[in-house]
Formats: structure tokens, sequence, C-alpha cells
């Protein structure tokens, strides 16, 4: 009962604020032509914590994929909760689809998603070789955070994703959600002319916002067998770079919540009223 007054009232705190986000985002050819974007948005995350449970309450976590097993890697999948519990990060993802898949390293299976389509490895380029990350049977993916190695609800103020191959403008995007499922913000990646190009999209908010889940969206279809090229923008993903999650603290007055999802609520129905 307590979280969902607290959703409530970060619902109706929507009304009265913005988010006040600061991009990082860029696109080219190689790895070096978003390498300055990338080190910028690690500056402003701060330090790299290492890989255990627990919160550190500042600084940054990343995933680049490649410390992921053999046999966790294609023509396998990688278990939804390997970022929470196997390498605790504090991320746990879901999709629409049928489940995740890093690429696997050369000699060992197919390299670049070539196990799902032969002509793959020249469409995609890693950012931090060699290994790639994708959803299956679909192009949207949801992470939800938490405190690493934990089922303890978390939020992030930063978000920041490496993408290969965008072609399509406004087919690419990363969507930023409240502990109240409530959408803060929606950006697009920049696209790159050619194949195997790289862009970066980081997403930074400094006015107190609290992003519990984020949805990327790669592209236009997800990976496959049969995709019309260069009809379909396929789009896969390298490097995740984020804030370090922290809990969602619990309300600590039942009656001061309720209060202030009423004053709220009455403020925002005033607020209406006066607009129409």
């Amino acid at each position: 009962m307590l979280r969902l007054i607290t959703f409530a009232i970060l619902g109706a705190w929507a009304c009265l604020t913005q988010a006040a986000p600061v991009t990082f985002s860029a696109a080219g050819s190689n790895a070096a032509a978003i390498q300055a974007t990338v080190d910028a948005f690690r500056s402003a995350l701060g330090t790299l914590n290492p890989n255990v449970a627990g919160s550190f309450g500042s600084g940054r976590r990343e995933i680049n994929w490649d410390g992921v097993p053999d046999a966790l890697a294609a023509s396998n999948n990688l278990p939804a909760n390997f970022f929470n519990v196997n390498s605790p990060r504090g991320v746990i993802f879901s999709t629409p689809g049928s489940g995740f898949q890093v690429s696997a390293n050369s000699g060992v299976a197919p390299v670049e998603f070539n196990n799902l389509n032969a002509t793959y490895s020249t469409l995609f380029a890693p950012f931090s070789a060699q290994r790639l990350f994708t959803a299956l049977g679909s192009n949207i993916l949801d992470v939800n955070f938490f405190v690493p190695g934990t089922g303890i609800a978390a939020s992030t103020s930063a978000f920041g994703a490496v993408f290969s191959d965008v072609d399509d403008a406004n087919a690419t995007s990363i969507e930023f959600f409240n502990p109240a499922n409530a959408s803060l913000a929606k950006f697009s990646a920049l696209s790159s002319t050619g194949n195997e190009t790289l862009s970066f999209l980081g997403v930074l908010f400094n006015a107190g916002e609290q992003v519990s889940r984020i949805r990327i969206t790669s592209g236009t279809s997800a990976l496959g067998p049969n995709e019309v090229i260069p009809a379909t923008d396929l789009v896969v993903m390298d490097d995740f770079l984020y804030a370090e999650p922290r809990a969602i603290p619990e309300p600590t007055s039942l009656t001061m919540l309720v209060l202030g999802v009423l004053l709220i609520s009455g403020f925002c129905a005033r607020r209406k009223i006066l607009r129409s």
C-alpha cells in the first residue's frame, strides 16, 4: 500500500515538474567517432564501480558483454537476470520477444550474430571488441533497475547505450520511466550512413528524477533470417553505461503521503480547468 501511494504521488508530481535531461549523442563510421562522447558521459557519471552486490550510492556501472561465459553466449541465450545475479550490476532485462543473446567470440561460434543470419557480420561492428547484444523475437528491450545483487527496486539518474548500424534517425530510441511507470522522456539515437557504423546515446537527469526502467527500441525489426535489407533497419547494442542504482526510498508517513496526493492532484485539476 505504501509503495502504491508513493507511485501515486510521483505520478501527480509529474504534472508540476519537467525533466531536465542532458543528452550525450554521437554517430560515425567507427569507434573513434563516438569515443569522446562516451568518455564525456562516463566522466559525468563518475567512478566506475566494481561488479559486486550492494549500492555504492554514486559513480557508475557498465556492461560490455565480453565477460559473459561462452556457454551463455550465441548460440545459447543469456539469462535475463545475469547482470543482477551472476555479475551483480543491478539490471534485469525483459522483452516482448523470446529472450536475449550475446554474440559469440571468434573461434567459438559464428560472430556478430551470423548464427542468426550469415550476412550480419557485414552490418554490425562492436564498439568494445568483440561481443554485441540483442533481444530475440523483438526489437524492444526493457531494463529494470535493482540494488545490485538483490530484489530491491532501485532507480538511476542516467543511462546510455552504444548501437551498431543505426540507419533510420527516428527508429532507435531510449525511453525513460519513473517508479510510477510514467514516461519522463524519449530520445532517438543519431544515424550514420553505411554499414558497421556506431552510435551512442546517453541521457543524464539532473533535477532529482528517478529512472526505474528504460525501454530501448532497436531499429524497426527483430533480427532473423528473412528480413528485407535495406528496407528494414536492423540495429544491435554494445556497451551499456548507467549511474549507480540506488534503492527507491519507502515513504515515512502514510498520512503525509495521502495529503500530498490530494494536494498535488487538486492543484493539477485546478490548473487543467484554468487552461481550458
